[in-house]
């Protein structure tokens, strides 16, 4: 088998993982072509956390824009944040974005900063996810388990963030309510760099 047939694989079994978002493996049935047989294949969040990890890792690219220095450039349609630097040059991290009818695009600014964030749902969310058979607590302090993650960077006075995650695996997918998701390292990362104040703007 070819580590290009193999790649795509892993590809598609993550996909499946992240759109069901199921905490156990996730078994999906491919096809060989070298044994011309279907063959099932298994993986779990950890380990579809390990590949979103080496697609997305955190790298210094060559970048053209006109921000400043300083600034955020979230690229939705990419899965990628760039934080501008001098020189034509950004760091750039993988995210995770709105799932379908919670995307938006925009300018905002870095209004505050939070290390490990405490987190109070909208109340529109709450009645949306009890519909679903999901009660969300109406205040979940900072810490480890909290979804927010370990930083969190307020836009302007909407209800959006740019915050970590714990669910690594969500990573370069559509499946938040329109806050940025990142990895705690990397937001922890953002946050030592960016100034409140800073412009961002959402592709």
């Amino acid at each position: 088998m070819t580590m290009r047939i193999f790649g795509l694989m892993m590809m598609a079994v993550l996909a499946t993982a992240m759109t069901l978002g199921q905490a156990s493996a996730v078994t999906e049935r491919y096809f060989d072509p070298t044994t011309r047989s279907w063959q099932t294949y298994k993986i779990t969040p950890e380990a579809a956390g390990k590949i979103v990890r080496e697609k997305f890792k955190r790298t210094t690219v060559r970048y053209r824009t006109g921000e400043k220095p300083g600034s955020i450039i979230v690229d939705t349609d990419d899965r990628y944040l760039y934080f501008v630097l001098p020189g034509g040059k950004a760091v750039r991290y993988g995210i995770g974005v709105g799932r379908e009818g919670f995307g938006w695009s925009g300018k905002e600014k870095i209004t505050r900063k939070a290390k490990w964030p405490s987190w109070t749902p909208p109340a529109e969310m709450i009645v949306r996810e009890r519909k679903k058979g999901r009660n969300l607590p109406r205040f979940m302090p900072g810490g480890p388990k909290n979804p927010m993650g370990a930083r969190a960077l307020y836009l302007g006075a909407t209800e959006y963030r740019i915050h970590g995650t714990n669910e690594d695996w969500s990573i370069g997918r559509a499946v938040s309510s329109g806050c940025i998701r990142m990895l705690n390292e990397d937001v922890e990362d953002l946050y030592n760099r960016v100034t409140v104040g800073a412009r961002v703007t959402v592709l």
